[in-house]
């Protein structure tokens, strides 16, 4: 009797594990849990969970790129990446956690970057037009607001923050990270970190931006060595994930540099007078706002996000940066993971 005890522990044990095994490995793809996450009710030819999205512009239809991950009806999660004009490569550290956790999420590279369609006309590039982007992405993945959870980070955080303003019925949750809720304070806190590297560094960042030489290879490198590894990532640019380094080499420069500026030290473009501060009391989903410790934003202004929404929660990454889901894993993904759970249980406290 004993001996049949034991036994049955270590198969519910071994039933329990491949339970949460992802589907990318394929020896315990029979186990029911699994093959139910791995279900794209595809029929005819697979296409491993990617679509491409005709999107309606004022200037014809293009196509983005999506690619979903797991089966979920009460949780989907859309992933918009940063830039604006890097892809969704370097979110990738995602899938170690979510498929264990039974979320469904997806990639989406919106327009202008390397995975979608790059149109060469400047007007397309504006806050509006890629929300309604985003809008028309959600109806062609049948996202709703019972189990549509919305992520936004860094640019694409000041997106879904915007998104939310004007669609948020449609929304079950929004997740802002590594965002503030205005670019000029952004701005002004960018200065402050620059402040504090050293003199010698000041002096030959100021001549290159004199001189508007933002693409010059000592510039960039200079930028990357002193501050990114600090404030974006914080690791040897040797040792950054491969990943981050992949979605970095194929940013839509002429994206980046009409929205954002002309370089982290700049910030401008036609975002430069963005700031939502005080319409943050209009979002009523459940939010959760994420600011780490050595990111480029101020992590008391993500706080400060999450006392103005209605229902907001904050998660504080102390050993982060700007990509705390790298840098602080330990911190990043429980807390988010914790939140979609509550969420979706009911069970969420602002």
């Amino acid at each position: 009797m004993k001996r049949n005890i034991q036994s049955l522990l270590l198969v519910l044990i071994a039933i329990a594990f491949t339970s949460l095994v992802s589907c990318n490995s394929t020896p315990q793809n029979t186990q029911s849990g699994t093959k139910q996450y791995c279900d794209y009710g595809e029929t005819g030819m697979k296409t491993a969970g990617v679509k491409m999205i005709p999107i309606e512009t004022p200037k014809g239809t293009f196509n983005v790129w999506t690619k979903r991950i797991g089966n979920n009806p009460r949780i989907k999660v859309l992933l918009l990446h940063g830039g604006p004009g890097l892809t969704h490569e370097y979110l990738e550290s995602i899938e170690s956690f979510f498929p264990g956790e039974g979320i469904e999420f997806y990639y989406y590279n919106q327009l202008g970057s390397a995975y979608s369609d790059q149109p060469n006309d400047s007007s397309l590039w504006t806050l509006d037009r890629f929300v309604e982007e985003v809008e028309q992405v959600r109806k062609a993945l049948n996202l709703n607001k019972d189990n549509f959870y919305l992520y936004g980070q860094s640019w694409g955080g000041i997106l879904a923050m915007q998104y939310a303003l004007k669609y948020q019925d449609n929304l079950k949750a929004l997740i802002i990270s590594n965002m503030m809720a205005s670019f000029p304070e952004y701005g002004k806190y960018n200065a402050t970190l620059r402040a504090q590297l050293r003199p010698s560094l000041l002096d030959s960042l100021t001549r290159y931006e004199a001189a508007n030489q933002y693409l010059d290879p000592v510039y960039q490198q200079l930028v990357m060595n002193e501050f990114y590894t600090r404030h974006i990532c914080r690791r040897k640019v040797k040792d950054w994930p491969e990943n981050v380094t992949r979605s970095f080499s194929r940013v839509n420069n002429q994206v980046y540099v009409l929205m954002q500026g002309p370089s982290e030290f700049v910030p401008g473009g036609r975002l430069k007078n963005w700031d939502i501060t005080a319409e943050l009391p209009k979002i009523k989903v459940p939010v959760l706002a994420i600011g780490s410790k050595y990111d480029t934003m101020d992590p008391k202004a993500m706080e400060a996000i999450s006392k103005s929404v209605q229902k907001g929660t904050y998660l504080y990454c102390p050993e982060g940066s700007h990509l705390s889901l790298w840098d602080d894993q330990q911190h990043y993904f429980p807390g988010l993971i914790t939140f979609i759970h509550s969420v979706d249980k009911g069970t969420f406290k602002p």
